[in-house]
């Protein structure tokens, strides 16, 4: 194993690296490429590898970047078909304009969309609509964009392409998309749950009192003169995408079943999107977010070079010797530790660097089954902690900032988001508590 003094400085590169992805004072892929460029010398030079394994290392992801890239493209063709517009059009007509049930809507219409069409697209347009929706009723948009933030978070656990960490920890595990559906969905409920219930009472006083019966008349007239078809310009087209995009989520369900990856699904999802569009295929690809890609390239580097200087290994024996070894204890502490962490440094990185912590102490002895979901479930939630937590926290307020010149403190959403987390992790514990207990965790193949 390296000396002591190469695992510190490893360290330092992976959390001066981390700090610079929290906090943006660079852009994030930027960080993660001159963190990724730091550990390759500092990896070459004190011979820890040599230069050609790096290749080895990217070679293990590229289904993660296929996934992406390929959803990328597929959601982009379908949001200019009209179709996410049309059904979030719909739901807001069916509030009436009631401001309580607006909030409820829009928070499980947060929910549902990114449980299937991944949290960074679903964010972009739940905020959009959300703003235009405010501005037209006179609503101060503040409270939706809060609760949503918060709310894709528990969304982002449903399925396997939900959200980036799941991608990353369901592909290294060999995790099948089944059984995110038996295991994670079920706490998705009741996180959402949890987390509505919780943000209706933090944002009472912003929600304000309902409306009287004169003025949600006119609520419900204004609300009534929107027209859902004026978002869709080609009907063929919209229905095209809406088949492919029905096809592709199916495509996710039964695809391991048959040795098929999701990335290929997920490629062939945009495939089928391209040539059945009619849009430019080279303006389609270049709505691809090639700067998350960038970003994922250099945080595999990074996590690659530390783990070769031995400092990851580390790490999970003394997670280990802190629990004593029980399968128990150690769920407990990874999934808390995944939270926590995820709530002040973002839950991609942190969800990417436990993956060869909970495989070094699968080595050790212990069932990885358990431990994955804890990773899983913890890196998601623990999102919600800060405004940067995660990807969804971020859009949001930051939509609000620039659209409606309104900024949310830190101290004013931690004061919700990390009392909803701490609540959400209790539950947490408890439920994959009883899964462990009555042997409910499916056994991962391979």
């Amino acid at each position: 194993m390296p000396e002591t003094y190469v695992m510190a400085i490893f360290a330092a590169v992976m959390i001066l690296t981390y700090i610079g992805i929290a906090y943006e004072r660079i852009h994030k892929t930027t960080a993660a490429l001159l963190g990724a460029g730091t550990a390759i010398l500092l990896g070459v030079s004190l011979g820890l590898f040599p230069y050609g394994t790096v290749y080895d290392v990217l070679k293990d992801d590229l289904n993660i970047i296929g996934v992406i890239v390929g959803t990328g493209i597929l959601v982009g063709i379908t949001s200019r078909s009209g179709l996410f517009q049309f059904i979030g059009i719909k739901i807001v007509k069916a509030t009436g304009g009631d401001k309580i049930r607006l909030f409820l809507y829009l928070n499980l219409l947060t929910f549902v969309f990114v449980s299937f069409l991944t949290i960074v697209p679903s964010m972009l347009i739940i905020v959009s609509l959300t703003l235009v929706a405010c501005r037209v009723l006179e609503y101060d948009p503040k409270p939706y964009l809060i609760s949503e933030a918060i709310v894709a978070n528990s969304g982002a656990l449903t399925t396997y392409a939900s959200s980036l960490p799941n991608l990353i920890i369901g592909t290294a595990a060999g995790i099948p998309y089944v059984q995110f559906l038996l295991v994670s969905a079920p706490f998705a409920f009741i996180s959402f749950a949890l987390a509505y219930g919780l943000l209706r009472f933090f944002l009472r006083r912003d929600l304000g009192q309902k409306p009287s019966t004169t003025s949600l008349q006119e609520m419900r007239e204004r609300v009534e003169r929107f027209d859902e078809w004026s978002v869709v310009r080609d009907r063929t087209f919209f229905r095209r995408s809406g088949v492919i995009l029905l096809g592709t989520i199916v495509g996710f369900a039964v695809a391991p079943q048959f040795g098929i990856g999701l990335d290929f699904v997920a490629l062939m999802g945009a495939t089928a999107a391209l040539l059945l569009s009619g849009i430019d295929t080279d303006k389609a690809i270049k709505q691809v977010n090639w700067a998350i890609v960038l970003f994922f390239v250099g945080l595999f580097t990074i996590i690659a070079a530390v783990e070769a200087s031995g400092l990851l290994e580390v790490v999970a024996l003394a997670i280990t010797d802190l629990t004593g070894g029980g399968p128990m204890a150690t769920q407990g502490v990874i999934l808390w530790f995944s939270a926590g962490a995820s709530g002040f440094v973002d839950n991609i990185p942190v969800s990417a660097t436990m993956i060869p912590i909970v495989s070094t102490m699968g080595q050790a002895g212990l069932s990885m089954d358990p431990l994955w979901w804890s990773v899983i479930i913890g890196s998601n939630l623990g999102g919600s902690i800060t405004p940067i937590g995660s990807i969804s926290c971020v859009i949001a307020l930051h939509s609000l900032e620039t659209e409606a010149d309104t900024r949310v403190s830190w101290p004013e959403f931690i004061k919700i988001g990390g009392i909803i987390v701490a609540v959400q992790m209790v539950v947490a514990t408890a439920y994959l508590f009883l899964l462990s207990t009555f042997n409910m965790i499916p056994t991962i193949p391979g």
